[in-house]
């Protein structure tokens, strides 16, 4: 845990400096400590069973091992996907809200919904006027041939154009 809170306090310090200057940051400070682990790991997985807990989370360790690494191969990746999960936890807290919908065409609609605002902020995407403007396309006989066109990452009116 200690070698892990390292490579978080390296991560930190180098958060805002280009991609090129993460990555050799990186390659002379989080490799070794990477290494370490490696060997560390290595080591300690020959000694419990596979079946403890122990030797279920070193094998699970083991297993992604590659993309654990991912991070120290392009200055551009963050060292987790935090920002991510952040990102998509409404997506997934109103899918969890669909289940209770009282029917599926009820969950249906909702999950639509759902992805239509969700898509409007991952797009910067004023979703009142989107809406508006998406409804009124419609009333007005936008084909249906050319629904791409009505994608919230289609819509002109961006806030951060």
């Amino acid at each position: 845990m200690k070698r892990i809170g390292e490579l978080y306090r390296i991560d930190a310090e180098l958060r805002g400096l280009s991609a090129e200057a993460r990555f050799t940051a990186r390659q002379l400070r989080s490799v070794p400590l990477i290494a370490s682990m490696r060997t560390w790991l290595t080591q300690h997985r020959a000694r419990p069973t596979d079946k403890s807990a122990l030797g279920k989370a070193l094998a699970y360790v083991a297993k992604y091992w590659d993309g654990l690494c991912t991070f120290l191969t392009d200055g551009r990746i963050e060292i987790d996907n935090n920002a991510v999960e952040r990102t998509i936890r409404p997506i997934a807290l109103n899918r969890k809200n669909a289940l209770f919908a009282g029917h599926d065409a009820g969950a249906e609609n909702w999950a639509t919904i759902a992805s239509l605002i969700e898509s409007c902020k991952l797009n910067a995407v004023d979703l009142f006027a989107y809406l508006s403007a998406t409804f009124t396309a419609i009333v007005n006989g936008h084909r249906q041939s050319r629904v791409n066109e009505l994608m919230p990452w289609n819509y002109a009116g961006r806030t951060s154009d």
